[in-house]
């Protein structure tokens, strides 16, 4: 019997490494990056730094380089690694396949953590990237130090109110209308139409070139982008880390909408308002940002 169980362990390993070596990019991997396979797919990130890690987890159309100006500072301090998920860049995604969900890369997520040996994480996920970073909360808590939500998207069941309508729908609404432009053939129009929908009128036009790269090389995710996982009361009650939110003071209401919600289950701290920032708040105010998030880090 012991020759039988150790013969069929030794198989099973040996199928994992043979399907880990067969899981490659068919993409070029930038020089900054490693990659793991996770999951089936090659996972991209970015990594430096030594001590407690910190994961950073991007939104809807960006990838690992959103958090360039958190990258340096941070890991001056910590062992940080920035993914970038599945089907985003490094890959060039078309957006057909059923592989891509808010779902898929918490799992994704939680796999890479515990590949690279991170122990419990401070998670940072900032809009579409908090959602995944509220499913690996939900999912995986063993691997949560800390959660930390700049303008996290987290969806719940509203009250039906006009307030709580025009919260409940205002992703529907962003998500969709970059999907019909995309579908449209208007990638540059696109893109410019849903940052300003996050951000005010003219700040697409404001960005710089990399910046503006950085999102059109991702724009064609989002047609993979799926209704967000609905959380309740009962899985906020079980969030037993410290959690921070943050928004900008020019960010769309929605977001502080969502936290109020999640405070109707438990006690959260108030919400951290970095001022002159809209949506996208770890590059409009990186100093400010870095400053709270840092402050907030070394408490736990």
């Amino acid at each position: 019997m012991r020759r039988v169980v150790v013969s069929f362990l030794f198989a099973v390993c040996t199928i994992a490494q043979l399907w880990a070596q067969e899981v490659k990019p068919n993409w070029p991997i930038p020089p900054e990056l490693k990659w793991e396979a996770i999951n089936g797919y090659p996972m991209a990130y970015r990594e430096a730094g030594e001590g407690t890690s910190i994961v950073l987890v991007h939104g809807s159309t960006a990838d690992y380089r959103i958090w360039d100006a958190q990258f340096r500072v941070f890991s001056a301090s910590y062992r940080v690694v920035a993914v970038s998920l599945r089907h985003f860049y490094p890959e060039r995604w078309d957006g057909a396949g059923t592989d891509f969900s808010i779902e898929q890369h918490a799992q994704d997520v939680a796999a890479l953590i515990e590949r690279l040996n991170l122990g419990k994480v401070h998670l940072v996920g900032h809009s579409r990237g908090g959602a995944v970073a509220v499913e690996v909360a939900k999912s995986h808590a063993d691997v949560i130090r800390t959660l930390v939500l700049p303008d996290g998207s987290i969806e719940m069941l509203v009250p039906e109110t006009a307030e709580g309508k025009a919260a409940g729908d205002f992703t529907k609404k962003v998500i969709g209308t970059l999907q019909e432009n995309l579908k449209a053939g208007e990638p540059a129009k696109a893109v410019e139409v849903f940052v300003d929908m996050l951000n005010g009128p003219g700040t697409w036009q404001k960005f710089p070139e990399p910046t503006k790269q950085m999102f059109l090389a991702n724009i064609y995710t989002a047609l993979g982008d799926k209704d967000r996982p609905i959380s309740t009361c009962d899985d906020v009650k079980k969030f037993d880390f410290p959690v921070l939110f943050m928004t900008g003071d020019k960010s769309p209401k929605k977001f502080e909408f969502f936290y109020n919600e999640m405070r109707k289950c438990r006690e959260f701290p108030a919400t951290v308002v970095i001022p002159n920032a809209g949506h996208g708040i770890q590059k409009q105010n990186a100093d400010v940002f870095n400053k709270i998030t840092l402050d907030f880090l070394s408490k736990h």
